[in-house]
């Protein structure tokens, strides 16, 4: 038994032997809302995995539950973990609700997120023999399992194929949305266009995500014109507009001007949407790429002030890439401690690039303190490439590695005692 699964199986055991002390059943048990936020702000793999298996049982809502899964899942795979991907998921079958339909759905959409497919394929070929009945609910989801593969070109076969095996599956307006979506994460948007009128001409609802889907794809393409032609008709068709579709519009729009971003951004107010996060980080992406970080600045530090809004992962990777692109090191080292307070570090290229212009300006210790945070909210395959990029620095030396240790210790202490 690999180390990985002997954590796994320790993990089931000592659950079990909680759950069975009267004494300490309850505080152990957690729910479902409080692991997803344990979950978001956790990568270590095995502390992820303890979350999971906190969770108090018959959870209230299986969306939640769901969610909880697909965080563990993803946590686990990213780090390679794929047998305990397997042995989480496959346990799973064993539970009395595996004959729920929306049950098993979710194991099937859990190994997409690992980029296990074929597991997925297979435990919807099992349903008969679990007992589960078959419909289209459990055909998206293992049409979503192979989004999340980044299989696009198998969708449209599992499209022609599963409702001709299986006579009681039947595709409606999420399974053809999907069938769009790979054919425009192929880069077939004209393939998607033609199932849209298919869709119209069958009469299924060609709803708002569908067309957002289409709409994106066009604008990344170049394709403006027929960008604008398809707004026009979805506006003349009544469609109910939200903020992820005039999103799309201004993430063209960026590439355009801030002035075009904002003039979107009065629309989206005149009819009744307010500019959400994403929309904000637009205009301040339209303001970086002009080379305007002062008025880029001006956006994130109010967004706070913008009731529902506040700066997310992308806010802070796009700001803090811009302004080390600029040589604003010190301004970037301070936006890089607000994400990393909040849980939100940028991706590792943003981390690089900061990290090489602090140690340019003879800013070690700074240096290495981005390296301290980066190795601890980084997966550990990713940790094994920062390393390299620290030892290329003149970073990475014993004493650090050392010092590192030590902090990572005081901070677990303190996670816990959080907890």
């Amino acid at each position: 038994m690999t180390p990985s699964r002997l954590y796994l199986h320790f993990l089931r055991r000592f659950s079990t032997a909680v759950t069975d002390s009267p004494t300490t059943a309850s505080p152990a048990a957690i729910t479902v809302s409080k692991a997803k936020s344990k979950l978001r702000k956790v990568h270590d793999p095995d502390k992820a995995l303890a979350i999971y298996n906190s969770v108090s049982s018959n959870p209230s809502s299986p969306l939640s539950s769901r969610y909880a899964m697909e965080l563990t899942v993803r946590r686990l795979a990213r780090s390679h973990r794929f047998s305990d991907v397997e042995a989480l998921i496959e346990s799973r079958k064993k539970d009395p609700q595996i004959k729920t339909e929306s049950f098993l759905s979710t194991l099937i959409r859990s190994y997409g997120r690992a980029s296990m497919f074929d597991h997925a394929m297979r435990t919807f070929e099992e349903m008969e023999q679990l007992g589960t009945p078959r419909s289209v609910v459990s055909f998206n989801a293992l049409l979503a399992a192979c989004l999340h593969s980044d299989l696009f070109e198998r969708v449209p076969q599992l499209f022609d194929e599963m409702p001709q095996r299986y006579r009681n599956i039947t595709p409606d307006k999420v399974s053809y949305g999907m069938l769009i979506k790979s054919y425009c994460d192929a880069g077939s948007v004209d393939k998607a266009m033609e199932t849209m009128r298919v869709m119209e001409e069958k009469g299924v609802e060609v709803n708002i995500i569908s067309f957002t889907t289409i709409l994106g794809s066009l604008y990344k393409n170049g394709q403006t014109d027929v960008a604008e032609s398809l707004w026009s008709e979805m506006v003349s068709k009544g469609c109910e507009l939200d903020n992820t579709v005039y999103n799309v519009r201004l993430m063209n729009a960026a590439k355009e001007s801030p002035e075009r971003v904002k003039e979107l951004m009065e629309e989206m107010s005149s009819v009744g949407l307010k500019p959400d996060t994403i929309s904000y980080n637009y205009l301040m992406t339209a303001y970086c790429v002009k080379g305007m970080m002062g008025e880029a600045k001006k956006v994130y530090e109010g967004l706070d002030e913008k009731e529902g809004c506040c700066a997310n992962a992308a806010t802070f990777r796009t700001l803090i890439f811009h302004l080390c692109i600029n040589g604003l090191y010190d301004q970037g080292l301070v936006v890089f401690k607000k994400s990393a307070l909040v849980h939100k570090i940028p991706d590792f290229k943003t981390c690089k690039h900061l990290t090489e212009g602090l140690v340019r300006n003879n800013r070690m210790e700074d240096a290495r303190g981005v390296a301290r945070i980066v190795k601890k909210k980084y997966p550990p395959r990713l940790v094994t490439e920062w390393k390299k990029l620290e030892e290329s620095l003149g970073l990475y030396t014993k004493a650090s590695a050392a010092g590192s240790s030590r902090t990572s210790q005081v901070s677990d202490q303190e996670s816990d005692a959080d907890a």
